[in-house]
């Protein structure tokens, strides 16, 4: 299968903690970051995820914030530090490309935000995922 979403990150899972309806799935990212996936607890049983499972963590680029500096006092759990590869620029967006330890994120974000960041090729940045917009899928 193939899909649209650019950020397709490999890793293994390492925990997964279920709730009533809602499971957390933590995944170590092969350059050794950990992401956190917020799914529902059907999709991880359907998955059959467990500690040890390879699995690619999806992330649509459009859910990829960037911050420029420290981050503090924020709910999102997914904080990839990284340097910009490549920045992309039109009339209203821009795509910006991350190296992050062992992968390649894609940001799409306004053109705005990317001339407020003051965003160039070198740019240390902090990618930001909210875990419920990290999908996982089995190798």
């Amino acid at each position: 299968m193939s899909l649209s979403i650019r950020n397709q990150l490999p890793g293994t899972v390492t925990t997964v903690t279920p709730g009533e309806a809602m499971a957390t799935v933590r995944v170590r990212l092969s350059g050794g970051q950990d992401v956190t996936a917020a799914i529902t607890r059907d999709a991880a049983d359907d998955l059959a995820l467990a500690p040890g499972t390879a699995v690619h963590a999806l992330v649509k680029s459009t859910e990829v914030s960037l911050a420029t500096g420290r981050v503090e006092g924020l709910s999102i759990r997914n904080r990839l530090p990284g340097t910009v590869t490549a920045l992309s620029t039109g009339a209203a967006m821009a795509s910006v490309q991350v190296a992050v330890e062992g992968a390649e994120l894609t940001a799409a974000i306004t053109r705005d935000a990317a001339d407020d960041l003051g965003l160039a090729v070198g740019a240390p940045v902090v990618a930001l995922v909210k875990s419920t917009e990290v999908s996982l899928a089995t190798v």
